[in-house]
């Protein structure tokens, strides 16, 4: 669906790529929208959330050399909004029913991909 729509790309580790899709495929698998698999999936979202946090607020200044105050006042901004980002996932999440967490994790599958390859 993403894919036929404009949108905006944000990169992440290979090493959080493959281990949100191997979360959302053991989540997948349980099928159970219980305690543990919404912890395993409020972490997975929280770290996907720095993640974008940190390409699209941070990389920009880095790329600008900001000074280390700027940095400083948009790291402490960032953070603010992580902290409520996760005051409102946690709510969110613990009123999940196994529907909701299968189309959740159907979502997280849609926004991952591989890397391109490189043109020739």
């Amino acid at each position: 669906m993403l894919k036929q729509q404009s949108h905006i790309v944000a990169p992440i580790p290979d090493e959080l790529r493959t281990r949100a899709l191997y979360t959302v495929s053991e989540l997948k698998g349980r099928g159970k929208a219980d305690k543990q698999a919404i912890d395993q999936l409020y972490e997975l979202i929280v770290e996907l959330t720095e993640s974008g946090l940190d390409f699209f607020f941070l990389e920009p200044l880095r790329r600008l050399n900001a000074s280390s105050m700027m940095m400083g006042m948009a790291k402490m901004g960032i953070s603010s909004m992580l902290k409520g980002s996760k005051m409102v996932i946690h709510k969110v999440l613990k009123k999940l029913d196994d529907r909701s967490l299968a189309a959740i994790l159907d979502f997280i599958e849609e926004i991952i991909h591989e890397p391109e390859a490189p043109a020739t």
